[in-house]
């Protein structure tokens, strides 16, 4: 494969990963059965394998350590935050009301881990908000 299909796909799964969430976010404060579906259970894990895989892959074939490229570091640390607050978001958070907030703030480290992709700066959006 070349790097340009990894990437591509890498984006594709990053909009599907999302997408997915804000769908399972939205059950999730509306109480819906389908949050239990098997299928609700299973796909955003699979998704978010590839997703990952790809990224790595991007990162094997760009020959880039992540522990020297800041950005990259910054792109770990909201993964690992996305990870922990949507889990809390979607089942793990003992009240609704936790739960909601776990979720904003999920889709808020999501947006930052874009910006810090697209920007190649672990300041993310800010970059673009001071010029």
């Amino acid at each position: 494969m070349t790097y340009v299909i990894v990437k591509y796909l890498h984006v594709i799964t990053a909009a599907a990963t999302i997408a997915g969430f804000l769908l399972r976010g939205y059950w999730m404060l509306a109480e819906s059965e389908k949050l239990q579906h098997r299928a609700t259970r299973i796909a955003p894990h699979v998704i978010d394998t590839v997703f990952l895989l790809s990224g790595v892959g991007m990162i094997w074939m760009l020959h880039l350590n992540p522990f020297t490229q800041m950005w990259l570091l910054a792109k770990f640390a909201g993964l690992i935050a996305y990870i922990l607050l949507g889990t809390i978001a979607i089942k793990r958070g003992l009240t609704k009301q936790v739960r909601a907030i776990a979720f904003v703030g999920a889709i808020s480290v999501f947006a930052y881990i874009a910006g810090v992709a697209l920007t190649k700066s672990p300041l993310s959006w800010v970059r673009y908000l001071t010029g």
